[in-house]
């Protein structure tokens, strides 16, 4: 599976976000306060209050994946 195949944009939602909430409910932030069309083709990215982990979700016009990513220190 390739990702970001092509991507047009990319989208980082500035307010943290319960990292337990799921694609729908992260499609309809980015609908309803972020303003924009989820299914656009760009990437949103969503982190949590202590902004070591991230969700990141995009359209590849089969569906939506959801990727999960947490940051480690070096």
């Amino acid at each position: 599976m390739e990702m970001f195949r092509e991507v047009s944009e990319v989208y980082f939602h500035r307010e943290p976000v319960d990292l337990r909430k799921a694609i729908d409910r992260l499609s309809s932030i980015v609908a309803l306060e972020m303003k924009l069309v989820a299914c656009s083709g760009a990437v949103f990215v969503f982190c949590n209050h202590t902004r070591n982990q991230l969700k990141i979700t995009y359209w590849d016009r089969t569906g939506f994946p959801l990727r999960y990513k947490r940051l480690e220190k070096q």
